[in-house]
């Protein structure tokens, strides 16, 4: 039985918003992993109903227990399934026939335990389809709904005190994900749900993050990812985030592992797995952390209640080389640090010490401790600059003076509206509480301070996701036929872009030298002449290109020296031609492609352009389909991207046609689904605006 969409988030908010909870498989004694999520219900105070079904026991914890499946009341909105991997399928199968809409199953033994266990799972996620039943599993610490305590779990993070806050935390990892949840819980921030998602035979990470998201309550969603199959599904979830106005932090593992794909274009060999998810996730808003310690000094940063308008950092602190250390990080990370007003520094002038600092950083030394206005006055005045959009008070120690500290603090914050946050190293054990309870982020470290500002900066300063611009699909050029697979002949692979508007250099096939000769005639101007075979993807590898030849002799030279190249250096090659084609102005080259990503689609690279492309990798990516303000932003990403605003006397480019050309190639690259890899490298720029020298195209079965 197929669920319809709406039936289906029906199901999902019935599980996770439960009035009945069946345990299958459950135990008396509490300590065991089926008998832990009655022992949570019960201490925790769930209201709803709670049915333990196991045929040994008549009765659980005061609770009835039922004989099996079949005998359990109507109304059970979600089933936690703790029973053998052999058992765990008939169970699935006797809960649909049952009218139970979801079960959480803890049971491992299945698709991470080799190529048997895949099988049972499949098998598995064919009976719950059958059946009707959402999985969220196998192989899954379940879930807890701390707003209405329900805890379908069986995880450590239980035992404590989890109180409900402003986060939705989903993790893809069962251990890892109750680590972070437990430093959460340190900080004193608050999960409002904590989903562990398992082997994600049935409900993945991005289909129960979007059901969370929904809930007022949550302010701050995150997630820790292993693998991501659902690119779709990824970015509807930014989507969504953004809309509601709530940030999403994603930390994934993996960043180094993919390695390179076989690929006959750069694009395809520089388009790792990471680099991908990387740059989609940038494209709709979503921000990355690089580890757990780092993920929760966004959420802080986040989840407290203040936007952050610009790049702008204030710095106040106790110690003139923590503000320089904070100012160079602030930097690397994209932080500006202004320079004050002239009004900002004669207000700081009027209280501060001849031997403080009233530039920025602000160094206020220990003289607060005698005079604590010092402090709070300095602060006040550094975020009331319209420069400063963000600040962060540096100190250290100060264990006698806690209750002046936090006073200070909570006088800044109600006489002040932008975000602060307090850089309290070896801070007394009471003080970060108590700050946190007013509201106000702390940190331990200076970089931690910063990194965490830089994320609330990059989050307010993100402009929502653009609407999907349309894909635009380009008529076939004549003679090519659109179902091949394989490398596309030039002639036609630039036709087909030419047709689809991306600027494209004139180019003819010459068969010998007196054909390239007439070609060059044609040009009336000097040529380049490149090998052309369906075997040989880089030219200049092969000696494959000449540049510049402006007369028959050349020409006609020219052809049978890249013959001679091509036997030598590539003998088993198939040889078409050689190709003509005018000299092409522009004094900057680019490399531009596109690589159909398995997860996430076609997606389009811009970079350092030439025969170096993937030593520099210089390169940025964006999922196709795209708008012109998104290319503009991947040119932003280039170290190179100063010399397109032109260096050493060269004129600058026109960036917004660089931009255009991409969005252009997007739409139609989203709109060809055959299309598996393409290079134009180089792509020239020159005054006249870009346009593309080489091309090499390569179709393919998407279903392949």
């Amino acid at each position: 039985m197929n669920l319809t969409d709406s039936s289906r988030t029906d199901a999902i908010q019935r599980m996770i918003h439960p009035r009945a909870i069946a345990v299958i498989g459950a135990s008396a004694d509490l300590s065991k992993v089926n008998g832990r999520p009655l022992k949570h219900l019960l201490d925790k105070g769930y209201t709803g109903r709670i049915l333990p079904v196991n045929p040994k026991y008549r009765e659980i914890a005061g609770l009835a227990c039922y004989p099996d499946i079949a005998s359990l009341p109507d109304g059970v909105d979600v089933a936690v399934v703790a029973v053998p991997a052999s058992e765990v399928i008939a169970s699935v199968e006797a809960l649909g026939a049952r009218g139970v809409p979801a079960a959480v199953v803890f049971s491992s033994g299945f698709g991470e335990m080799g190529a048997a266990g895949r099988a049972l799972e499949q098998r598995l996620a064919a009976a719950a389809q059958r059946a009707g039943v959402l999985l969220c599993g196998p192989n899954c610490l379940g879930f807890i709904n701390a707003f209405e305590n329900v805890y379908a779990t069986f995880s450590q993070y239980a035992d404590g005190e989890t109180g409900a806050g402003p986060i939705a935390f989903v993790t893809q990892s069962g251990a890892f994900g109750t680590a972070i949840a437990a430093l959460v819980r340190q900080r004193g921030l608050g999960l409002g749900y904590f989903i562990n998602t398992g082997n994600e035979a049935g409900l993945a990470f991005t289909e129960l993050m979007l059901a969370v998201i929904e809930d007022p309550r949550i302010r701050v969603a995150a997630g820790y990812l292993e693998g991501l199959a659902d690119g779709d599904g990824l970015v509807r979830l930014a989507r969504r985030c953004r809309e509601l106005g709530k940030p999403l932090v994603l930390t994934k593992v993996g960043r180094m592992a993919a390695g390179a794909r076989a690929a006959a274009s750069h694009t395809g060999a520089l388009a790792v797995q990471d680099a991908v998810f990387d740059a989609v996730i940038r494209q709709y808003g979503v921000l990355r952390a690089r580890n757990e310690e780092q993920m929760l000094d966004m959420l802080e940063a986040l989840a407290q209640p203040r936007a952050c308008a610009g790049f702008g950092l204030g710095i106040a602190t106790q110690s003139g080389g923590a503000g320089v250390m904070m100012a160079d990080r602030a930097e690397e990370v994209g932080l500006t640090v202004p320079a004050l007003e002239a009004a900002t520094q004669r207000r700081l002038a009027e209280f501060m010490p001849a031997f403080g600092a009233a530039g920025n950083p602000v160094d206020v030394t220990g003289q607060f401790v005698a005079r604590p206005e010092l402090l709070r006055e300095s602060v006040i005045a550094l975020l009331d600059d319209p420069q400063v959009h963000v600040a962060i008070v540096w100190l250290q120690l100060m264990t006698a003076h806690v209750d002046t500290l936090v006073a200070i603090f909570a006088e800044i914050q109600a006489r002040t509206d932008k975000p602060f946050f307090v850089c309290w190293v070896a801070a007394p054990p009471a003080a970060p509480q108590r700050l946190r309870e007013l509201g106000i982020a702390v940190y331990g470290a200076g970089e931690r301070a910063v990194e965490a500002a830089a994320a609330l900066a990059r989050y307010h300063a993100g402009r929502p996701a653009a609407a999907q611009p349309t894909a635009a699909a380009a008529p076939c050029p004549p003679g090519l036929d659109p179902r091949r697979d394989g490398m596309v002949p030039s002639v036609q692979a630039t036709a087909w872009l030419q047709a689809a508007g991306i600027p494209m250099a004139p180019v003819a096939l010459a068969r010998d030298g007196d054909a390239a000769v007439a070609a060059w005639r044609g040009c009336g101007r000097a040529v380049a002449l490149k090998i052309e075979s369906p075997d040989i993807a880089h030219k200049t590898e092969v000696g494959g290109v000449l540049l510049k030849l402006d007369d028959a002799a050349a020409v006609r030279a020219g052809v049978a020296t890249l013959l001679a190249n091509a036997a030598r250096h590539a003998p088993g090659a198939r040889i078409a031609g050689v190709l003509v084609q005018p000299m092409a102005e522009g004094h900057l080259e680019l490399v531009v492609g596109v690589q159909r990503d398995p997860v996430f689609g076609a997606m389009v690279m811009v970079g350092s352009g030439g025969v170096l492309v993937e030593v520099l990798k210089d390169v940025a990516f964006r999922r196709a389909p795209f708008d012109v303000d998104t290319g503009l932003a991947m040119l932003d990403e280039l170290r190179m991207g100063a010399l397109l605003d032109g260096v050493r006397g060269q004129p600058a480019v026109d960036r917004r046609a660089v931009a255009r050309l991409l969005s252009d190639l997007s739409r139609w690259a989203a709109a060809t689904p055959r299309l598996a890899e393409l290079d134009l490298n180089p792509v020239r720029v020159g005054p006249a605006g870009p346009v593309a020298v080489d091309c090499v195209m390569v179709l393919r079965d998407p279903q392949a």
